[in-house]
């Protein structure tokens, strides 16, 4: 009997402990920039955290921004995080944005490329504000663009040797140089 309460107990801790584990995913698709934007905020709102960023083809939405948030369903349905999206189809305006998000510490979590109805082909980055982090860290950004990757492979190991780090790369076609390799460096900026 006391063997059947000691199993009976392990079996309800062992499902207890399980369910602590269990994760709440969220699903968001649109074909405009600017709705995705306000739907990761939403989310985020009720305690969802970025995970990854898809561009393309879906079956009944033609070209869409694809974005999965999971949050962890047992913790509390805490706004902590703020995201921004960048979008467009000139790298040095992406440059701009980056380094703008970066002095408010925006931090880049993922990028991907995205045919907009109105914008063409565009480079899509998605960042995030931690709002518990503190003191807030503050982001220089340098981004890369190339037709040639032997070209990228030299202006990576000189941005590696100025300290940035290498966060993301897609192949996309951009206003002016076509189909190109665009590199997405990071470094954290001291105050």
């Amino acid at each position: 009997m006391i063997i059947r309460t000691i199993v009976a107990l392990l079996i309800s801790v062992s499902m207890a402990l399980a369910a602590d584990n269990l994760v709440d995913y969220r699903v968001l698709a649109t074909s405009k920039t600017s709705t995705m934007e306000k739907e990761l905020n939403e989310a985020s709102d009720t305690g969802f955290r970025m995970d990854k960023v898809m561009g393309g083809q879906t079956a009944f939405g033609g070209s869409e921004v694809v974005v999965v948030m999971s949050k962890d369903k047992s913790a509390p349905a805490k706004k902590r995080y703020t995201y921004r999206l960048l979008a467009t189809s000139k790298t040095s305006t992406m440059e701009k944005e980056l380094n703008s998000a970066g002095s408010e510490g925006f931090r880049y979590v993922d990028q991907t490329v995205f045919n907009s109805a109105f914008g063409g082909e565009e480079v899509v980055a998605i960042l995030e504000l931690d709002r518990d982090s503190n003191p807030r860290i503050t982001y220089e950004y340098k981004l890369l663009s190339t037709s040639k990757t032997s070209t990228m492979q030299k202006e990576l190991q000189a941005a590696g040797e100025q300290g940035f780090s290498f966060v993301g790369v897609t192949v996309s076609k951009t206003a002016f140089g076509g189909k190109e390799v665009l590199s997405i460096l990071r470094k954290e900026v001291t105050r």
